[in-house]
Order: C-alpha cells, then sequence, then structure tokens
C-alpha cells in the first residue's frame, strides 16, 4: 500500500480537491492511503473560534460562521445539486462542533483546542470524499480517532503503538482508495487529541509503518525538498535525494517541508519517502531513503521566526552549574517550550527558544525567582547545514548577531533584524 499526504494548501478550495482527483488519475489510486488536512488556513480560523469561547467573546458565533460560509462555498462550488448527502453530511458535523462548545464544562484549553480544531480534518475529508465519489472514483472514508490511539497530552499526544498497529492492521481495507484525516488520535476516553501542528506528516508516517506500506508521498506546492525556503532565500535549490539521517537534521532544526517526527518510523522500516508537487505530479521530486552517500553537496538553509532567546543568570554570581541546568530544562518541559539552540557560560546560561503555546509569561515568573532573566523577543534562528564562507555571510549581510555557534557541519546564528 502507498500512503499520500495531502496538506491544507492542496485542498483549499474547490480547484485544488479537483485537482487533487488529477493527481490520483496520473500517479494511479488503487491501494493507497489518503491523509488529507484541513481545507486552507481552516485550523487558525478554528484557532480563533478557540480563543472567542474562552474569552466569553460577543464574536464567538461570527467566527464559527466564518467557518462554515468557507466550506459552504466550496460545497456550491464542486456539487450542482444542494440535496447532495454531502450538504447534510458537512452541516451534521457542524451540528457537532457547535453542541460541544454549548455544552462542554471542560476549563481545560488544551482539551478544548483538540476537540475544536479536529473538525476542520472531519469536514474536510468528508467533503475530498463525497466528491470523488461523486466524480466516480469509490472510496473509503475513515474515522482515523478508531486507530490512531494516544495518551491525553492534549495538543502534542504520545501514540499508543501497541493498540494503534493491532486497530491499522484489522481495519484498514487493502486494494482500495481509503481517505482518512491528518494530525488527530483519540486517547483512552476516546476524546480526540491531535499530534502536534503540522501533524499530518507523521500521520502518513505512522500508518506507513504500522502497514509497512511500500512508500510514502507528501505532496506539496514545491517540486520537493529545496536546499532553502524560497520565501526567504532567493536561488534555492532543489535536493534530488537526501538520507534519512539527514532528513532527520534538517527536519529537527526547523525544515518546513517535513514534520520532525515523521522520518523516524519511516527509517525503522527503511520505508521511502517521497516529497512531490501537486502541480506537476509527474516530476520526481526528493527521495529521502537509506545511504550515507545521498548527502546534499550544496548548503542547507533553515530559518525560525518569532523566536525568544533567554538568558539567564544567577543573582549571586555563583556557577550555573548542572543541577541549575536540570532545573530550567524541567520547567521548560514543564511548560511546552521547546529549546533550540543552548550556550552557557560561568554565570550565565542562554537559550533560544520556541514558545509555540504562549507559556513563556508564567514560565518567566518562576525562573525570576532564582535567576536574573534577560530575553529578546521576536528573533530568528538561522541553522545553515553543510555550510561555508559564503552561506554565513548570505546570512549575516546586515544584521545583528546575538549568537553564533559553529560544529564540524553546521553553523547556528540568532539574529535581531
Amino acid at each position: 500500500m502507498r500512503i499520500f499526504k495531502f496538506g491544507g494548501a492542496s485542498v483549499k478550495d474547490a480547484d485544488g480537491i479537483k485537482n487533487v482527483f488529477s493527481v490520483l488519475e496520473k500517479v494511479g489510486h488503487e491501494d493507497t492511503l489518503l491523509v488529507i488536512s484541513a481545507m486552507g488556513k481552516t485550523t487558525n480560523a478554528l484557532e480563533t473560534v478557540i480563543k472567542n469561547y474562552f474569552e466569553k467573546s460577543n464574536e464567538l458565533h461570527a467566527s464559527l460562521q466564518e467557518v462554515r460560509k468557507y466550506h459552504n462555498q466550496i460545497l456550491m462550488d464542486l456539487f450542482d445539486d444542494e440535496e447532495h448527502d454531502v450538504f447534510y453530511a458537512v452541516n451534521s458535523h457542524f451540528a457537532d462542533l457547535e453542541y460541544f462548545i454549548r455544552s462542554n464544562k471542560s476549563p481545560n484549553y488544551s482539551f478544548v483546542y483538540d476537540q475544536v480544531v479536529s473538525y476542520g480534518e472531519i469536514i474536510s475529508t468528508t467533503v475530498v470524499s463525497h466528491y470523488f465519489n461523486h466524480a466516480g472514483l469509490k472510496n473509503n472514508w475513515i474515522d482515523v480517532r478508531n486507530f490512531i490511539k494516544t495518551d491525553n497530552n492534549y495538543r502534542d499526544a504520545n501514540v499508543d503503538w501497541e493498540k494503534t498497529q493491532q486497530f491499522i492492521s484489522k481495519g484498514i481495507k487493502k486494494k482500495a482508495l481509503n481517505i482518512t484525516q491528518g494530525f488527530l488520535g483519540s486517547d483512552e476516553n476516546n476524546f480526540t487529541t491531535t499530534l502536534g501542528r503540522e501533524g499530518s506528516d507523521y500521520t502518513a508516517a505512522i500508518f506507513a509503518y504500522c502497514l509497512s506500506a511500500e512508500s510514502v508521498t507528501i505532496w506539496k506546492d514545491v517540486p520537493g525538498v529545496l536546499n532553502a525556503d524560497p520565501r526567504y532565500f532567493e536561488n534555492a535549490v532543489l535536493l534530488n535525494q537526501i538520507s534519512y539521517r539527514e532528513a532527520i537534521e534538517l527536519a529537527f532544526y526547523g525544515a518546513s517541508v517535513i514534520h520532525p517526527k515523521t522520518l523516524q518510523p519511516l527509517q525503522r522500516k527503511e520505508i521511502p519517502l517521497f516529497v512531490k508537487s501537486f502541480v506537476n505530479p509527474l516530476l520526481p521530486g526528493t527521495s529521502v531513503s537509506k545511504g550515507a552517500d545521498l548527502e546534499p553537496q550544496t548548503p542547507c538553509f533553515i530559518v525560525k521566526k518569532n523566536q525568544l532567546l533567554i538568558s539567564l543568570s544567577s543573582i549571586d554570581f555563583s556557577f550555573i552549574m548542572e543541577e541549575n541546568i536540570s532545573e530550567i530544562f524541567a520547567l521548560f518541559h514543564q511548560y511546552k517550550i521547546k529549546v533550540s539552540l543552548i550556550q552557557n557560560s560561568a554565570i550565565s546560561f542562554s537559550v533560544c527558544v520556541e514558545d509555540k503555546f504562549g507559556n513563556f509569561g508564567e514560565l518567566k515568573n518562576i525562573l525570576s525567582k532564582k535567576f536574573k532573566v534577560a530575553y529578546n523577543e521576536d528573533v530568528s534562528l538561522y541553522t545553515i547545514r553543510h555550510f561555508d564562507e559564503k552561506a554565513a555571510q548570505i546570512v549575516e549581510n546586515g544584521k545583528n548577531v546575538l549568537v553564533k555557534q559553529i560544529s564540524r557541519e553546521t553553523m547556528q546564528l540568532v539574529t535581531k533584524e
């Protein structure tokens, strides 16, 4: 079985959904499982709904109606008959969402987040499945929450691999086209969980591992894995082949094309990963597979924006020792703050972090009881794999470099622009 993952950009409107149908006509669809994300910026729109819900905003109803209106327009563009079953199915999902918002009693933001944002993927796959059937491409719509089982670490759940393996092995139809949702799972009480933002790639890898799939293909709006994000760097070039090791390194440092958790299950079973363009599906794209000889021969640039550079120093000028660092990292873990770079001296400790859940304010108050806390907001972290002097100059020119670290293969710079 092949696993195909289509992200939100590929199904952002009716033309996008028709194009996915066209891609399958060109590359085949038998014995294939599609993992599909929420449409366009739906997850962002549902995050606004959640924000309005917790703030008891009078804009809650309007923000929810915006999501409904967006999907209804796509339905109108895809289906001539407003009596088609898809309208009932989508309305039913929205009714379930509205019921949850009215009846929920939990004050747990992360729990509510997962229950609400999941409707983006549920509705997206419902529309795609109905359209494919309507266009003559028979398929099985499956609810991923019945297959991927996790703990209850909402917004960043951990997979229970043993249970997940059992459900996927028994429940997925072979020699057919299956359509399911990315990003989602469920805990032991069958509440919805999510696997971390942009986790649909990881979903594809989970299914591939459990099914011992032939391959995984991630369909993007770029021709494959590039050596740099073309939004920030000119003259980005395609990497035709890279090793699992290199792909894991690039993902770890923040390359946006592949989700960081995706590579490990694939590498364990040596399942090849392809990154291809849904605009030009017959182009070869990038292949990720086993082989030490598949290292890029050109510098690779990765940039992470909106980072925090935190500097901690001891109040009494004592050394910052292992016990201090251990305590600091325990707090980072507790507040779900991801550390991307570390630098320390005798009496100070600096880290570049990503505060994706907005917890730094609370953490800062705790750290301030034991340390002097200084920080720079909205910094950028640049990583250059296989760097050379010219590559370093490209990044450094015109920027205020706050931290610079160099190892044998990698240069990292924290800059304020």
